[in-house]
């Protein structure tokens, strides 16, 4: 019988990873420009959220230099940040003169996973991205498109959808 008590004391000193505190626990290895989406959502009023949808080109700079279309990072290690942000300007330019569909060159081009949706990111609120991206899409109005923004992520533009 005695094992059975030292076992029991075992486990009851023991911490599962449920019953360590925030910190110690792993880390998401994620590394794109919404790495926050996974946390539990606060109450946040959908008024108090944006929602919009972005273009993403990664570059030599970039945190995490692999994308759905570059998987091992190819093209993205050889891209400087200067050729990343003339390429979105030239797409924004064909963009706002009607020449292209933001949506479309977003599924084309986009290094996010979010090009699957047209560049689509859904609602979020403030303290969900990376400060940069959250602060240029508060400042936009609904339909606007940003100038270039820079995150840790890479070069983006943004249109706020709502």
């Amino acid at each position: 019988m005695e094992p059975i008590d030292s076992d029991r004391k075992r486990k009851k000193d023991s911490v599962s990873s449920t019953d360590r505190p925030s910190e110690e626990k792993p880390k998401d290895k994620r590394d794109d420009h919404h790495s926050n989406k996974h946390r539990k959502k606060s109450k946040m009023s959908s008024r108090d959220q944006v929602k919009a949808s972005h273009i993403l080109i990664k570059h030599q700079g970039s945190r995490r230099k692999a994308s759905w279309k570059d998987p091992e990072g190819k093209v993205i290690m050889t891209t400087t940040r200067e050729a990343a942000a003339e390429q979105l300007k030239s797409i924004r330019e064909d963009i706002l003169s009607g020449k292209a569909n933001f949506e479309d060159v977003a599924t084309r081009v986009s290094d996010c996973s979010s090009a699957k949706r047209g560049g689509d990111l859904g609602p979020f609120g403030r303290g969900q991205m990376q400060k940069p991206f959250e602060e240029a899409t508060y400042a936009l109005k609904v339909g606007d498109i940003s100038e270039i923004v820079d995150t840790d992520s890479g070069v983006h533009i943004i249109k706020r959808t709502a």
